[in-house]
């Protein structure tokens, strides 16, 4: 089995409500669904959404960097190919994609099926949270509300720089919905005194956790946050790569991190990045960007494959859709996943 095509388009699939939150507004879900065909006519899909404001690549960028790669990895094995892969110098979003359609075609040069593959063996729910997106209070109150009532139990609150609104805003949340677990994430719009305010103003017991407050690089200030902080610190944008988990965890700077198909580079760096955290005991946030069905499906392979490390869930994007893709082979009830098979 050799990579014998590799082609690509652009796919849009529109929002129920647009996505606000401190570094960008979404109104649809656009990504770039990559399809890798071999010689012997099988073939493997992947994507990566546009998601300039993380990774640094908007759907031209992705699909420049698959242009890059393209010669190399014609006449590849599977295996061959992801080595080359994650050799080449492009896009962590990029290589999500062919990273995805090259373990497809393992996949199917095993016989074998993705439950398979990932040797699936607890089936029973698990629990997503669903994001809150950043907007005016009475707003966000209400789209939580809303959530809540549709079975949606673990609400991800996205703020901006407004300290005294993320405060009051989560104390009305929290205040409305008493059994809801609220997630805070600002997307990096905080400064430390700013955290460190916002940790002091909101009641004790409100929130579940508190991710990625600062700019990534301060990874100083993320630790002096987490030694205050009475809640869990989620490292996200902080943390790519399996050196940057080390970096982040060795020096004790936040509680957990959050791992991202489109960070870190695909399916085989997610689990290399899942074994360590296996391996070293540390709980992971198992996260997604605004994607696309192929990614969010090997996304929950991946949490129900690694449940044992995984302590928060964000895999909501097909909630957030106007219709749920066909593709998904999980079963969404409320804020409840069960795998179909």
């Amino acid at each position: 089995m050799r990579l014998k095509k590799i082609t690509y388009e652009v796919v849009h699939l529109p929002l129920k409500t647009p996505f606000k939150t401190a570094l960008r507004t979404a109104y649809d879900v656009a990504f770039v669904r990559v399809c890798v065909t071999t010689d012997g006519g099988a073939f493997g899909l992947g994507e990566a959404p546009a998601t300039k404001a993380v990774t640094g690549e908007g759907l031209e960028d992705i699909i420049a960097s698959i242009e890059k790669v393209r010669r190399d990895l014609l006449g590849c094995t599977p295996q061959e190919a992801l080595a080359k892969l994650h050799a080449s110098e492009i896009g962590s979003s990029a290589k999500a994609a062919l990273d995805m359609a090259c373990v497809s075609l393992e996949v199917a040069q095993r016989n074998t099926t993705l439950g398979e593959y990932f040797a699936l063996g607890d089936r029973t729910p698990m629990e997503t949270a669903i994001t809150i997106s950043y907007n005016a209070q009475e707003t966000m109150v209400q789209h939580a509300k809303e959530a809540y009532a549709e079975g949606m139990g673990i609400l991800k609150l996205k703020f901006g720089a407004d300290i005294t609104h993320a405060i009051e805003t989560t104390r009305a949340i929290a205040s409305a919905l008493p059994h809801a677990k609220l997630l805070v994430d600002p997307n990096q719009a905080w400064g430390v005194e700013e955290s460190l305010r916002y940790l002091e103003g909101i009641a004790d017991g409100a929130i579940e956790m508190l991710e990625q407050p600062l700019a990534a690089e301060n990874i100083e200030g993320l630790k002096r946050i987490k030694e205050a902080s009475g809640v869990p610190v989620v490292a996200d944008e902080a943390v790519f790569s399996l050196e940057d988990a080390k970096r982040v965890m060795g020096s004790k700077s936040a509680d957990m991190f959050n791992i991202k198909l489109m960070k870190c580079g695909g399916v085989t760096r997610a689990i290399e990045l899942l074994e360590h955290a296996r391996q070293e005991r540390i709980g992971v946030m198992l996260g997604s960007m605004l994607e696309g069905p192929i990614s969010i499906n090997y996304a929950l392979y991946l949490a129900f494959a690694y449940r044992d490390v995984i302590r928060f869930l964000d895999l909501d994007s097909p909630l957030l859709l106007t219709h749920m893709p066909k593709e998904i082979d999980f079963i969404y009830d409320g804020s409840r996943i069960t795998p179909l098979l």
